[in-house]
C-alpha cells in the first residue's frame, strides 16, 4: 500500500508533468479561456522605461473554434440511431442494449469521455456497482487521475490515485478528497488545502472493497473485489496530445487580429481634432487626450492657429482576408466541418455536402478505432457479469461494433432521387407485365418481387390460388389424362 508521503509526491509530480500541463491548456481552450485573456499592451515612456499601457483599448475576445470542433466530432460519432454495440445473438443483444445502447446514462458518460479525450488528450471511465447490483460506468476527469506503475517496470498499473475538490471553505480553502484504488480495495484520504494528507475518517469502511452487498435474511454484509483496477483510459493518440496542438497557434492568431481590429475601431471611431496655435501635450497625456477628448494641442506655427480634422484609415480589408484565411485553416487542420462553406444548403448537392464532411469523417474514423479498443475493455467485465447471472458462456467474439454517423443531406435532391428510382421500377414492372402472356405466373411474380425488394419465398404460400386451373387439373387427373404432379417424388403414378 502507498504511504501518505508517496501519495502527495505522486500527485505533485503528476500535476507538474508536461502531459497534464497541456491537458489543462486544452481544457481551458474548450471553455473559451484563451491566451488572449492575458494579453497586455506596453510602450516606452519619455524616460525610456517599458510600462504597461492602460489607456488604449485592449479588448480580449476568445473565439471558441476548439469547442465547436470537439463537439462536432463527439456528436458525429454518436449520431447513429440504432446503437453501436452489436451481437448476432438476440438474447445477448438484449442484455448489451440494457447496459450500453439503450442506457442514456452510459451514452451521456461516453460523450463526456470522448469530449475529454479530444480536449485533454486522454480521459477515463471507471466501473462501479449501482443500486441494482449491476455494473455501471462513469467518466473520471483525467486531470484528477494519477496512474502509479509497478516499481522498475512499465507493465500494468499497480495503483490509481483519483482526487477531487469536495468543497471550498472560507478564504477559498479547498477540501480535497483522495482515493487510492488497487485491484481489491479503495483507500480514502482527505487534504485540507495544500496541507497534510490524512485518513478520511468520514468513511465508515476504510479501506473499502470494490463491492459491498447483503445476501439473504441474515443482514450480513459481504464484499468482493473486481480483481482489476476499474479505471479505463481512452487516448486521443499514441502520444496523448489533445486536438488543440495542431491548431492552437492559428486560434491565437485569429484572436489577436480580431481583437486588434476591435481595438482600432474603438480607438479611432471618431475623427481627431488637431488644434493649431495651442500648447502641445506632453507624451504622458497624449494618448489619453486622443482616447477621451479626440483632440491634440500643438504649438503655433508660421501658418497660424486653426483646427484640422484628421481621420485614420483602418486596414480593414487586409485584416478581413487574414481572418478568413485563419478560419479556413482552423477547420482544415482541425479536421472539422465548416458549415459556412456550404452556403445555402438547399442548393448544395449531396456530393458537395459529402465532400465537406470528408475531414470530419477522417478524424472520426481515426478516433473510432481507439474507441473500439476502449469499449472492448468495458465489455469484458460486463460479459462476465451477464454469464454469471444467466449461466451462459458468451465470448468477446460474439460482440462487434457498428458506428454509422449521420450526415446531413439535401432533402430536395433525396426526394428527386427517390422519385426517379420509383419511376424506373414502375417502367420495369410494366415491361414484365407485357411479357406475362409468354411467361408462367411464378416467373412473373418472382420478377415483380425482385423489383419491389420482396422475398418471393416468404409470400408464395400466401398468394391466392387459381381455382379454375386447380379444377381443370383435378378433372384431368380423374380422367386419367395427366399425372398428378402434386404427389411427392417417388409416389408418382398414373390414374387409370
Amino acid at each position: 500500500m502507498l504511504a501518505i508521503d508517496e501519495i502527495r509526491q505522486f500527485i505533485q509530480d503528476d500535476a507538474a508533468s508536461d502531459r497534464k500541463l497541456f491537458a489543462r491548456k486544452g481544457q481551458a481552450y474548450y471553455e473559451a479561456d484563451h491566451d488572449i485573456k492575458q494579453y497586455r499592451l506596453f510602450y516606452y515612456n519619455s524616460d525610456g522605461e517599458l510600462v504597461e499601457d492602460t489607456t488604449r483599448s485592449n479588448i480580449k475576445i476568445s473565439h471558441p473554434f476548439f469547442t465547436e470542433l470537439v463537439d462536432q466530432c463527439t456528436q458525429y460519432i454518436l449520431s447513429g440511431d440504432e446503437g453501436f454495440i452489436k451481437s448476432d445473438i438476440p438474447e445477448l443483444q438484449k442484455e448489451l442494449d440494457s447496459y450500453f445502447n439503450e442506457n442514456e446514462d452510459f451514452t451521456a458518460e461516453l460523450s463526456e469521455v470522448l469530449t475529454g479525450c479530444q480536449t485533454k488528450g486522454f480521459d477515463y471511465m471507471y466501473a462501479y456497482k449501482n443500486a441494482e447490483d449491476r455494473l455501471s460506468f462513469m467518466c473520471a476527469d483525467s486531470i484528477s487521475v494519477v496512474e502509479v506503475r509497478e516499481k522498475d517496470t512499465d507493465d500494468g498499473c499497480a495503483y490509481v490515485i483519483y482526487w477531487y475538490v469536495d468543497r471550498i471553505e472560507k478564504s477559498y480553502k479547498k477540501i480535497k478528497r483522495i482515493q487510492v484504488w488497487d485491484k481489491e480495495n479503495t483507500y480514502f484520504y482527505v487534504q485540507d488545502g495544500e496541507g497534510k494528507i490524512d485518513i478520511d475518517k468520514s468513511e465508515p469502511i476504510n479501506p473499502k472493497p470494490h463491492t459491498l452487498y447483503k445476501k439473504g435474511n441474515d443482514e450480513k454484509t459481504y464484499y468482493d473485489g473486481f480483481g482489476f483496477i476499474p479505471f479505463f483510459r481512452l487516448d486521443n493518440n499514441k502520444k496523448q496530445f489533445s486536438c488543440l496542438k495542431t491548431i492552437k497557434d492559428l486560434i491565437d492568431d485569429y484572436d489577436l487580429h480580431s481583437c486588434s481590429l476591435s481595438n482600432n475601431l474603438v480607438d479611432f471611431d471618431t475623427p481627431i481634432h488637431v488644434v493649431k496655435g495651442f500648447e502641445g501635450d506632453n507624451l504622458d497625456e497624449l494618448q489619453q487626450n486622443i482616447k477621451t477628448k479626440k483632440m491634440i494641442g500643438m504649438e503655433s506655427t508660421d501658418t497660424g492657429a486653426g483646427v484640422e480634422i484628421k481621420t485614420v484609415d483602418i486596414p480593414y480589408e487586409a485584416r478581413k482576408i487574414k481572418l478568413e484565411l485563419d478560419e479556413k485553416n482552423i477547420y482544415r487542420f482541425g479536421f472539422g466541418l465548416n458549415t459556412a462553406g456550404l452556403k445555402d444548403t438547399s442548393a448544395t448537392t449531396n456530393i458537395a455536402i459529402k465532400a465537406a464532411y470528408s475531414l470530419l469523417d477522417l478524424k472520426a474514423n481515426k478516433l473510432i478505432v481507439r474507441l473500439k479498443q476502449f469499449l472492448r475493455k468495458l465489455i469484458k467485465p460486463v460479459l462476465a457479469e451477464i454469464n454469471d447471472i444467466n449461466k451462459t458462456d458468451y465470448q468477446m467474439k460474439d460482440v462487434y461494433f457498428s458506428f454509422e454517423p449521420e450526415v446531413m443531406s439535401n432533402a430536395q435532391e433525396n426526394a428527386q432521387i427517390a422519385l426517379t428510382e420509383a419511376q424506373t421500377r414502375q417502367t420495369e414492372i410494366n415491361v414484365i407485365m407485357t411479357l406475362a402472356q409468354i411467361l408462367d405466373d411464378e416467373t412473373v411474380l418472382q420478377l415483380i418481387c425482385e423489383q419491389l425488394d420482396i422475398s418471393y419465398e416468404d409470400i408464395k404460400d400466401k398468394l391466392p390460388k387459381n381455382e379454375e386451373q386447380e379444377t381443370m387439373t383435378a378433372q384431368k387427373v380423374l380422367s386419367g389424362v395427366v399425372v398428378d404432379e402434386r404427389q411427392t417424388e417417388g409416389n408418382l403414378t398414373s390414374t387409370t
